[in-house]
């Protein structure tokens, strides 16, 4: 018989969960032009895989990941995981992104850190840790890719490419450079380029990171060192950055880890804040690769959807064919609901269905990873709709 704890781990993977899931990769072979104009002679995506494809292959959504993000994004590794992928809240059985109507591909970028080809992969002409010596990409090398694993999983037309953040930018990105492979686009908290003050902070990151002493001009892994404290500065920054200032007051307010205000004591304060915002820094310095941060930072700097079509968004989006969702949310300054509306706008006055919802939050541009009722029930809703597209093609 199992034990109680083997039973309330079942249950737990059980109940709306896409349950244990492994990871599977794939080396595709060259020659793969980059938008820099060199070219991989071969590279690996891992990836994912959640929910059956149906028999006409009409039914798989791709999830382009932000900034951090990886294959990852729904389920456990192993029955002792502690947190399941990074969206589980919204994949899975019943969920917005429901697994039993839905063939679902989450994958990690190339330039990645997650087992994809990046970085901190080996460079097969010189046996060493790519590092800095790593090709600079667009998000539009990210979609080419992720055509290619189209490709393979056989999977001519997407019913939905579905990205938050970054991974909006990459999903918009599909919707021009391959119109007819997409039903749907989903863009959550993004926006069409980054702000001059997006561009700062993501500068001031990848300074914390390059000033480390352990940095080595990006060596560090050749050097058997890693810059671990500029890494997690980095992720400090970037961190504020994706919350608000009512979320943080909300949830520390002034309160004190330690020490005391109190006259006649002298001791050192520190704030609930400080030790969270530490805390953050040194578990990701734990698990991400330094180049790979400078380089995904570096991509969302680099991107520009109207830059090639004379700066006109609506000349831009008129060559897309697909339907759009867009989602933002009030308290998010660093992709605030402007730029959503900016988006709006322009598929609008390209004659390109879409719809728009402005989700109240207190929780910043982290909103789109977190529950939120309204949110859950628009994405649920679109989802729905999309899904019963499936099925009406399907039947015919």
């Amino acid at each position: 018989m199992p034990s109680e704890t083997a039973k309330s781990q079942h249950h737990r993977l059980s109940a709306g969960s896409v349950g244990l899931v492994e990871p599977k990769r794939h080396t595709f072979p060259g020659p793969f032009k980059l938008a820099c104009g060199r070219v991989l002679d071969e590279y690996t995506l891992v990836y994912e895989t959640y929910g059956t494809l149906n028999a006409d292959k009409s039914n798989g959504v791709l999830i382009c990941h932000a900034l951090s993000g990886h294959h990852h994004a729904a389920g456990y590794h192993s029955e002792s995981d502690k947190r399941p992928g990074w969206w589980d809240h919204y994949i899975g059985p019943g969920k917005p992104i429901d697994t039993d109507k839905f063939y679902v591909v989450a994958l990690n970028n190339l330039g990645g850190c997650h087992g994809s080809t990046g970085p901190a992969s080996i460079n097969p002409a010189s046996g060493k840790p790519w590092g800095p010596d790593f090709p600079p990409l667009r998000a539009r090398d990210w979609v080419h890719s992720q055509a290619q694993l189209a490709d393979l999983l056989g999977i001519e037309q997407w019913a939905a490419v579905v990205g938050g953040s970054l991974g909006g930018m990459q999903a918009m990105r599909w919707s021009l450079e391959y119109p007819q492979r997409l039903r749907h686009c989903v863009v959550i908290a993004s926006a069409m380029k980054l702000s001059a003050q997006n561009i700062a902070f993501n500068e001031t990151a990848r300074q914390a990171i390059t000033s480390d002493p352990d940095f080595c001009d990006g060596r560090y892994l050749e050097a058997n060192t890693l810059p671990r404290h500029g890494l997690a500065v980095a992720r400090m920054i970037g961190h504020i950055t994706y919350l608000s200032d009512d979320g943080l007051g909300k949830k520390f307010g002034r309160e004190l880890r330690s020490g005391t205000f109190q006259q006649g004591v002298e001791e050192l304060v520190e704030f609930q804040v400080q030790s969270y915002l530490r805390y953050q820094g040194d578990s990701f310095s734990g698990s991400f690769d330094p180049n790979t941060y400078i380089l995904m930072t570096r991509a969302l700097d680099y991107f520009d959807l109207a830059r090639e079509y004379d700066d006109d968004p609506v000349k831009a989006f008129s060559h897309a064919c697909c339907k759009f969702l867009l989602v933002s949310f009030t308290s998010d300054w660093r992709f605030a609901p402007e730029r959503s509306r900016e988006i709006a706008d322009a598929l609008m006055h390209a004659n390109v269905p879409v719809t728009y919802a402005e989700v109240e939050s207190p929780m910043g541009h982290d909103a789109f990873l977190l529950p939120n009722e309204r949110y859950e029930k628009v994405f649920a809703a679109y989802m729905n709709n999309v899904a019963g597209e499936v099925r009406a093609e399907v039947s015919v």
